[in-house]
């Protein structure tokens, strides 16, 4: 009997966005994806902190969801609508919307993936 190997994880290439997320989430200590309500979902010592959502419910938008600190969601939507919004469900608890299909710089996306992180797992 041969011992099954998980599959290798792939480069993510430029216009990849999921495998962009899932290089950054995965990079950061104690984090694991899980696919729950049909999308790539990344945890934190099994606490919910980024989901990745394409086209969800037919809104056209390819985007993450991630937790934020108390008042960033409301400064962030206000100040650029464009690639910031106030995500169904989790955004009533100050969950931030960011949209990865209008330009947003990769560096902004990295860090606010980071910023929910310590969000979630305040002792890492």
């Amino acid at each position: 009997m041969t011992a099954k190997r998980k599959p290798a994880r792939r480069k993510p290439k430029a216009g990849d966005p999921l495998g962009r997320v899932r290089k950054i989430c995965l990079a950061l200590p104690e984090t694991s994806e899980k696919v729950a309500w049909g999308a790539p979902t990344f945890r934190v010592k099994g606490k919910l902190f980024v989901m990745f959502v394409d086209n969800h419910h037919q809104d056209g938008r390819v985007a993450i969801w991630c937790d934020a600190p108390a008042g960033s969601q409301q400064a962030l939507v206000a100040s650029d609508p464009e690639h910031f919004f106030v995500p169904p469900y989790v955004g009533g608890n100050g969950w931030l919307g960011v949209r990865l299909d209008r330009g947003l710089a990769w560096s902004i996306v990295k860090e606010l993936i980071h910023e929910a992180h310590r969000t979630r797992a305040p002792d890492l």
